[in-house]
């Protein structure tokens, strides 16, 4: 609904109330979710009306949503249930308990337990918690007090506390406004105009010269009555006085402008009085994926559930809040337009024979894997246009199936593809096929697949498989005819679940998690939906499908909208979003055909269109609209119901044609990643090994790091074993002597050979000290020494249609209206001795920074300080968010210490220690469950996330004949893969592997260069970029740490004798593999690209028999 429309509802809520329809104006605070009366809502709970409460109350909440929602209702059936026992009515009491109160006892059933004892008591007050419980009215009184702060501090309440300031009778003046304005309109106005009604617009009719009076004096309606509006809400108003801060960091948690009252406390329910911490009920950890709060001004506000997967946590940083505008840039997902989508055919794929499924490589996006009726399998470049693998049905070792399968392989020996997938880091992909058997493949790069799994999955036809990520270990599930759905281990094969209930074929499956639950989705051919976990315990939900149909289900990209597609056997066809918490339909979308020629497939792509294959055309829709947005018709030629696959930045899209081809539709970005990679050789990527027993990478992975030449390998660390060096011997790479390889190290020393651009900045200049891109990849945010922060941003426009950072286009330096800077507490503090630090939050909107002082964060959009804490001694040095729960921040201090800062509650949860100076880097992987960190020391430590236990550490040593600073920056950070590890240290790159603590190779500088300053993955991990206290900059190949390309400082800097002036810190663009910003010494900030005519930095070591050359 847009914020008209909402304006709207406001006015005819004040109609409402204006005209004593007091119950219909609740109805309509309940159902629009946009206004919550915290004096009705006081009228409900004093006079103990409950049904009536929690009914109101679920128009903006329910029990599972946050936890002061959970708090909420908690304390309101606490108390219903005390006053059945103080009323001795205890059927009416055990009618609570197991009704009302029962829920939560799956998240402390010892406090559930402790209330059911007070059905022994004669009287509950003998319980010591509840022993100042006075009489009904008093308790109720209390109760609201501490309601009233929870409302006022749970995030789903906000802005709905406080009504618009309106004048009295609003919508009858501007009803009036429009009738005068169409009188004047009239082409003969009377004098006094008989308005009988509103339903038609008004026109005069007798010819005469009278002129309409103002607009604004003349009532047409009759007069205004003077009826009191809306009762004033200062007295519940959410907002403080401006510059007022909250005291904790829980309050900018649960409202960033706002400061909740300290004592709403959302984590503990207990017995006793409301704010009694003794008694704690806990939630579950903050789910992992991505999050998101709707604004009020949102063009998409929903009513009343959490819009897109609001924090579980009320009191969570907002990872997701909607993405911050400035000036001249779109709002939130509006960014997007119909214009954005892929619909330029570029080209035609012949595939031979009718395409049956499709998937684009997960991280090697010009990648589409194909499989068609006749059993075949296509790998295609897209760059290249060119079909660089190929698999037909294959039948492995005949001997090793069932006497059935044997004899049904003998009579007909081809199979057709039903379906075919990528593994979460495209290291594998799966086929299934409609005679039993699941076949799954490696794949190394370029035309390099291997045969890796042959499994007997099913009796009949396996309709669908996916990949899915439980306990960490990769496994493959698969469905079919014989009605039952099992899950396989993706390294060994051995099958690990079984589930059966269903009582027709099943047709598909959709893993998925949230709040590290693991589950999967079935669909079976006669409409039903089942859910299950991984375990043998059966089927944990039950719903139909939408006409009983046939159907796929699919999440958002960002997991938390779920959607389904699918026809039934009269032809209809339902495209939907699912409430999955009550297992309901939430959104029908409109406009797919009455009689399919086959099941319509469908996709989803940017967490905001779905498109399905429908009527020989490709339909899309705005998530938030069930009307169609568009249709794209590919240039015709598809058939009835084709297939249709995004990749994954939706520039890409693929689908079936009818002449057994598969068409490639790009977006104008699209184009551009062709056009990039088009007529080069296809470079192979970097696959991982996979050791029996240990699980792939994270399902963001990128394909792993093969480090090739070990020349040991070193059994699993015990007992906190530190080791040296001297204990692995890794592959060493030294620089002095790259030049005499047998390739070319690509030399840039002119600017003509890249795309150099130094960014605007009319701030006095001091040393970078920090450097980050946005994670929107649109932004650079800079924090100088002094501690100020620099933000710029780069504008929309036809040189930058990508709407991203580039070395091609000028930026804006960034400031708020207010013109205040960013600037971290230094109070107390020696500037030019503080090591600055910050975190910046997944959607951009906050920035947690310190520099030397206490710990600051800001709001990106308006530079306020939001909060301050942890004054220094000891300050931070380096800052880092937990990756599973947003509450938890790693803090790295100056005193070797790390502190573990549990936001929610406002204090250190743990302290480790382990280093002997400050900390200079901090790193987590989600895949391993670690944190690793790095200190001056120039020593690494991991410890367990589960415990904070240290599982070891190991320090860095140099080579005979150098030296080792006693002090020096030591930073980490992991691949993508979540295994490996980059350290960065002055005197040397190094991979490390983080299961083991083994040491894979070594990079070293060469003395003329100076030490390292900083280092850095690209985006998609596959190079290093490195700079130098020379001002020179290296790109390294990661997986073997060869030097493929030297970037002199002459390239990108101004000569100048005079001054010396180097980068201190090295950024890689989150999507752009190629680009790096670096701020300098002297507080200037470039951005770096490739020259347009290379597109690359350097050339890859030569590769001989699919292995790069080695030293």
């Amino acid at each position: 609904m847009s914020s008209l429309s909402r304006e709207l509802v406001f006015l005819i809520l004040q109609f409402l109330d204006e005209e004593k329809y007091k119950d219909t104006v609740h109805r309509l605070e309940l159902e629009s979710g946009y206004y919550f009366n915290m004096r009705y809502f006081e009228e409900l709970v004093t006079n103990g009306e409950w049904d009536e409460v929690e009914k109101y109350l679920s128009g903006f909440s329910k029990v599972e949503d946050n936890r002061y929602s959970m708090k909420i209702f908690f304390e309101i059936r606490k108390q219903k249930y005390l006053e059945a026992l103080d009323k001795r009515d205890r059927a009416k009491a055990v009618e609570i308990l197991v009704k009302d109160l029962k829920v939560f006892s799956g998240f402390n059933e010892d406090l559930f337990k402790e209330i059911t004892q007070l059905l022994t008591l004669d009287d509950f007050r003998a319980n010591e918690q509840l022993s100042k419980y006075g009489d009904t009215k008093s308790a109720r009184g209390i109760m609201f007090g501490e309601l009233k702060k929870l409302i006022e501090a749970n995030p789903l309440f906000r802005d709905k506390l406080q009504f618009p300031a309106l004048k009295s009778s609003r919508l009858r003046t501007l009803i009036n406004q429009s009738l005068n304005w169409q009188h004047q309109l009239c082409k003969n106005p009377r004098p006094n105009p008989d308005i009988r009604s509103l339903f038609l617009d008004h026109t005069c009719n007798q010819p005469n010269g009278a002129q309409a009076s103002s607009p604004v004096t003349n009532h047409l309606m009759g007069g205004v009555p003077k009826i009191a509006g809306f009762p004033p809400l200062s007295a519940h108003g959410l907002f403080q006085p401006p510059g007022a801060l909250p005291a904790t960091l829980s309050g900018w948690m649960a409202n960033p402008s706002v400061g909740p009252h300290p004592s709403a406390s959302s984590g503990h329910i207990g017995l006793g009085s409301p704010n009694n911490a003794a008694a704690i009920l806990k939630r579950p950890n903050t789910p992992s994926g991505p999050m998101e709060y709707q604004t009020a001004d949102s063009d998409h506000v929903l009513k009343r559930s959490r819009p897109c997967g609001t924090s579980e946590e009320a009191s969570n940083i907002p990872v997701n809040i909607l993405p911050v505008s400035y000036p001249g840039h779109p709002h939130g997902h509006n960014t997007l337009s119909p214009d954005d989508l892929p619909k330029l055919v570029v080209t035609t794929l012949a595939q031979g024979s009718p395409v049956m499924s499709m998937d684009f490589h997960p991280v090697q996006q010009i990648l589409l894997l194909v499989g068609t009726i006749r059993g075949d399998v296509f790998l295609w470049d897209l760059g290249a246009r060119q079909r660089i693998a190929e698999k037909g049905f294959d039948v492995w070792r005949l001997d090793a199936f069932s006497k059935e399968l044997q004899a049904s392989l003998n009579a007909e020996e081809t199979a057709s593809v039903n379906h075919v997938a990528w593994s979460p880091d495209g290291t594998l992909f799966g086929v299934a096929y409609s005679k039993s058997i699941v076949h799954i493949y490696s794949f190394h790069g370029g035309n390099d697949i291997r045969n890796h799994l042959e499994i007997e999955a099913h009796t009949g036809n396996v309709s669908h498989l996916a990949f899915s990520y439980p306990d960490k270990q990769l496994t493959v599930v698969t469905c079919g005819d014989d009605r039952i759905i099992k899950v396989w281990d993706a390294v060994t094969g051995a099958k690990r679940f079984t589930f059966e209930g269903h009582e027709a074929p099943v047709f598909s499956v959709c893993p998925h998690y949230k709040e590290n639950i693991q589950f999967v989705f079935s669909t079976a051919t006669d409409g039903k939906i089942k859910a299950w976990l991984y375990d043998n315990a059966g089927s944990r939900v039950d719903y139909d499908a939408p006409g009983y149909s046939s159907t796929k289900m699919a999440y958002s990209s960002d997991g938390t909208r779920l959607f389904s597609c699918g026809t039934n056997k009269e032809g209809e066809s339902f495209l939907v979003e699912w409430n999955e918490s009550e297992g309901s339909v939430k959104r029908t979308y409109h406009g797919l055909g009455k009689r399919a020629g086959g099941i319509v497939q469908f996709d989803t792509t940017k967490n905001r269109f779905l498109a399905a294959g429908d009527e020989s055309t490709i339909k899309i829709w705005d998530m938030d609209n069930t009307n169609i947005l568009t249709t794209i018709p590919a240039d015709g030629g598809l058939p009835a119901s084709p297939c249709v696959r995004f990749n994954r930045e939706g520039i890409l899209l693929a689908v079936s044609t009818s002449d057994h081809g598969v068409k490639i539709l790009a977006s104008d970005d699209g184009i551009r990643l062709l056009r990039t990679v088009e007529n080069r050789p296809f470079a192979p990527a970097a696959v991982m090994k996979v050791p029996a027993g240990v699980g792939f990478g994270s399902s963001s992975a990128n394909a792993g790091i093969t480090m090739a030449d070990r020349s040991n390998s070193f059994a699993a660390m015990e007992n906190n074993d530190v080791r040296t060096l001297a204990d692995v011997k890794p592959r060493i790479v030294d620089d002095s002597g790259e030049r005499s390889r047998t390739w070319k190290v690509t030399e840039i020393t002119e600017p003509s050979q890249c795309c150099s651009l130094r960014l605007a900045d009319n701030v006095t200049a001091a040393k970078v000290s920090r450097l980050i891109y946005t994670n929107s990849g649109c932004g650079v945010l800079a924090l100088a020494s002094n501690a100020v922060h620099k933000l710029w941003k780069w504008q929309k426009g036809d040189q930058n249609l990508a709407f991203k950072a580039t070395a091609s286009e000028q930026p804006v330096l960034w400031q708020p209206p207010s013109g205040i800077t960013m600037t971290n507490d230094i109070s107390d503090t020696n500037v030019e001795e503080a090591i600055p630090c910050f975190a910046l939050s997944k959607n951009d909107s906050y920035v947690m920074s310190a520099s030397g002082g206490k710990i600051s964060l800001f709001n990106m959009m308006t530079f306020k300080t939001m909060t301050t804490f942890m004054p220094p001694p000891p300050a931070a040095t380096f800052l880092a968010f937990h990756p599973m729960d947003n509450n938890i921040i790693a803090i790295g201090m100056d005193d070797s210490s790390i502190q573990i800062y549990n936001v929610r509650i406002d204090e250190v949860k743990t302290k480790l220690n382990g280093h002997q100076k400050r900390i200079t880097g901090l790193a987590f992987s989600q895949a391993l469950n670690i944190l690793v960190s790095s200190g001056a020391d120039s020593q690494l430590c991991i410890w367990s996330t589960d415990g904070w236990e240290k599982q070891g550490s190991k320090y860095l040593q140099v080579p005979n004949g150098r030296s080792m600073p006693a002090v020096s920056e030591t930073r980490v950070q992991f691949h993508q893969d979540q295994i490996h590890l980059l350290v960065v240290h002055e005197t040397q790159i190094a991979i490390f592997d983080a299961q083991k603590l083994d040491w894979l190779r070594q990079w070293f500088r060469r003395e003329a260069t100076g030490p390292i300053t900083s280092g850095t993955y690209s985006c998609d991990s596959q190079s290093i970029f490195v700079s130098f206290e020379n001002g020179s900059i290296d790109v390294l190949t990661a997986s073997n740490l060869r030097l493929r390309c030297r970037i002199n400082p002459t390239a990108y800097l101004p000569s100048n004798p005079s001054s010396r002036v180097y980068p201190l810190v090295i950024a890689a663009h989150p999507t752009e593999t190629n680009q790096f910003a670096v701020g300098l010494s002297n507080g200037a900030v470039h951005v770096l690209e490739p020259s347009e005519t290379e597109g690359q930095w350097g050339n890859s070591p030569t590769v001989e028999n699919g292995t790069p050359a080695d030293n």
